[in-house]
């Protein structure tokens, strides 16, 4: 992972904004934290990492629901059961979303972060997409304002104490990525038990 953060970064300082969008939609924390680190250091606009970050984030959540919308229990069938969705909880998950869709997509992306079955479920079981749009919006001002915040800060390390040690920069890049690493293994879990709590089998 740590491997995979250097690559990010070197692409992002040549690259630029070009190729900042296309990277969040594949792998939206990591490349936001490294970009908001740049942006600390001047290279980026902040304002510019947090909407394109946000944007990157809802584009995924779209091509999600749109997966689940158009292929219905036939994706469920096929590729669902490598995301964690059964026929079973699709149909228990169905009137959940009709009542509190809103809440559980909002949640989701805010607190538990991404969950595949969640946003994909949604499609399936054909949630209102104005509202599934409004609470991914929503949410992704609050996980992308976190994650901005938190490279941010990381790059305002960087540049204080690497006038003091020179390679010390590297040290606080690899705590950044470790950092975001344990969150989004810590919030992929905590998105599991909410979906097994919400719709899953007990």
């Amino acid at each position: 992972m740590e491997q995979l953060g250097q690559n990010i970064f070197q692409f992002l300082h040549h690259y630029g904004y070009w190729m900042m969008l296309p990277l969040m939609i594949i792998e939206g924390p990591i490349v936001t934290v490294l970009a908001a680190m740049m942006a600390s250091l001047g290279a980026f606009n902040v304002y510019v990492v947090l909407f394109f970050s946000i944007l990157g984030d809802i584009i995924g959540d779209v091509f999600l629901y749109t997966l689940g919308y158009r292929f219905g229990m036939g994706f469920v069938r096929h590729i669902g059961k490598y995301m964690g969705i059964t026929e079973k909880l699709v149909l228990r998950m169905g009137e959940y979303f009709k009542k509190h869709g809103g809440k559980t997509i909002f949640a989701v992306k805010s607190t538990t972060g991404l969950c595949w079955a969640t946003f994909t479920a949604a499609g399936i079981v054909k949630m209102d997409f104005k509202k599934f749009l409004k609470n991914s919006f929503y949410g992704g001002i609050v996980w992308s304002g976190f994650l901005v915040a938190m490279g941010y800060f990381y790059g305002y390390l960087w540049r204080e104490i690497k006038q003091y040690i020179q390679w010390v920069g590297w040290i606080i890049f690899a705590i950044a990525v470790i950092s975001i690493t344990i969150i989004i293994f810590y919030k992929n879990q905590k998105a599991k038990k909410l979906l097994q709590e919400n719709g899953g089998e007990k």
